[in-house]
C-alpha cells in the first residue's frame, strides 16, 4: 500500500504471478442470463457488480494518492481500467471454482494469520497505520481479506499442480553440459587504473606516481572510472573482458609493472598490476548442484503451471456471461492467466 505496498492485486500471488504469465486464449461466452446486480457469471458463481465497483473505486484513490488522474468515464483509458478490473474478477471466480473441483478449502484461520504477517511487515503490527492505509487506497479491510484468501487458494493450487515435480541428477548433470560456458571463469589479475581523457594529463598522473605520489590518492581525484573511483581503481580484470591494449598489457606485464599512458576508446590509462595471474579455473559440478536444481525446478514448476492454466482456459471458455455493457471489446483475451482483481 502506498509506496510501500498495494493490497490489491500485486500482494495476491507473491513469486506465483510471475508463472502464471500465458497469455490468455478467448473463448465464447455461455447463454447463461446473468443476475441482477452482477456484471458476469462464470459457471455458477456470479460477480457481483458491488465487486467491481469497489475496485473501480479503489483504481481511482489509488490514482489519486499518486497525483495521477483518473480516465473520465466514456474514455479509452477508462474502458481500459474497466476491462481489467472485469477480467480479473472473471478469472478469480475461474481460479474459485477449479479450487473447489480440487477439494481446496482456504480458512478464516489461515486468512487471519495472512493479514498479521501482512500488518507486521508493513505496518509494524500498528492497526491505526493499517487502517490509515485502507483509507488511503479506497480499500475495506473485506477487501483485503478477500483478496488475501485468493492468495492463499493460489499458492494452494501452486503446490497442488506441482506436488509431484522433481529434477533428477541426470536432469542437472545434462544442464551443466549444456551450459558449461557459465561455468568458466577466465584468467584473472588484481589490477589498479586511473582513466583520464587527455594524454598530457595520463601522463602528468604517471610522472607523479614514478615520483612517489599515491596511486589510490591519484585515482580517487582523477579517475573518471567510477566503478574503480571508491577503491582508488582497484579492481580484478578478466581475460577477454576488457579492450584490447588494456588487456594485452595486463596480461603480459609483470607483477608491479606501471604502466605509460594506453589509449583506448574510453580515454587515457595508467595501468598498475597488483597480482600474479590467476589461471582460468571451471566452477566444478558439486558447487553449482543445488542453484541449477533450483533454477531447472522453477522452469518445471513453471511449465506445470502453464499446461494447468491452457486446460482451464479451455474448461470456461465456453462457461462465462456478461451483462450488457461488461463484455471484453472483441478481439481482447477473456480466459484464466491470474486470479487477481486488478491490473
Amino acid at each position: 500500500m502506498s509506496s510501500r505496498i498495494r493490497l490489491t492485486g500485486t500482494v495476491l500471488l507473491l513469486a506465483l504471478v510471475a508463472v502464471l504469465a500465458l497469455a490468455a486464449c478467448g473463448g465464447s461466452s455461455s447463454s447463461v442470463e446473468v443476475p441482477d446486480g452482477a456484471i458476469a457469471v462464470v459457471g455458477e458463481k456470479s460477480v457481483p457488480k458491488a465487486d467491481f465497483d469497489q475496485l473501480m473505486e479503489q483504481q481511482k484513490k489509488s490514482a489519486q494518492s499518486k497525483n495521477q488522474d483518473f480516465p473520465a468515464v466514456g474514455t479509452p483509458q477508462y474502458e481500459a481500467v474497466k476491462a481489467s478490473v472485469v477480467k480479473g474478477l472473471v478469472e478469480q471466480r475461474e481460479w474459485e471454482l477449479e479450487g473447489e473441483a480440487m477439494g481446496i478449502t482456504v480458512t478464516e484461520a489461515e486468512i487471519d494469520e495472512q493479514l498479521k504477517q501482512l500488518k507486521q511487515q508493513f505496518f509494524q503490527g500498528d492497526e491505526e497505520k493499517y487502517q490509515a492505509e485502507l483509507d488511503k487506497q479506497g480499500l475495506t479491510d473485506q477487501q483485503v481479506r478477500d483478496e488475501l484468501r485468493t492468495r492463499v487458494l493460489s499458492n494452494k493450487i501452486f503446490t497442488a499442480v506441482t506436488k509431484n515435480v522433481n529434477v533428477t541428477d541426470a536432469d542437472i548433470d545434462a544442464y551443466y553440459k549444456a551450459n558449461s560456458s557459465q561455468y568458466q571463469q577466465p584468467a584473472s589479475r588484481d589490477v589498479r587504473h586511473i582513466l583520464v581523457k587527455s594524454q598530457s594529463q595520463a601522463q602528468s598522473i604517471y610522472d607523479q606516481i614514478r615520483s612517489g605520489g599515491d596511486f589510490a590518492k591519484l585515482a580517487r581525484r582523477y579517475t573518471q572510472d567510477q566503478a574503480s573511483k571508491a577503491d582508488g581503481g582497484k579492481f580484478t580484470a578478466f581475460k577477454g573482458r576488457t579492450v584490447a591494449p588494456f588487456d594485452e598489457f595486463v596480461f603480459s606485464a609483470k607483477t608491479g609493472d606501471l604502466s605509460k599512458p594506453i589509449k583506448t576508446e574510453f580515454g587515457w590509462h595508467v595501468i598498475e598490476v597488483l597480482s600474479a595471474v590467476k589461471p582460468a579455473s571451471t566452477t566444478p559440478l558439486s558447487k553449482v548442484k543445488e542453484q541449477i536444481k533450483t533454477t531447472l525446478l522453477q522452469q518445471k514448476q513453471n511449465a506445470a503451471m502453464k499446461t494447468w492454466i491452457a486446460n482451464l482456459q479451455k474448461k470456461y471458455a465456453d462457461q462465462i456471461s456478461y451483462a450488457p455493457g461488461y463484455a471484453p471489446p472483441a478481439g481482447t483475451d477473456t480466459g484464466a492467466a491470474t486470479p487477481s482483481t486488478s491490473g
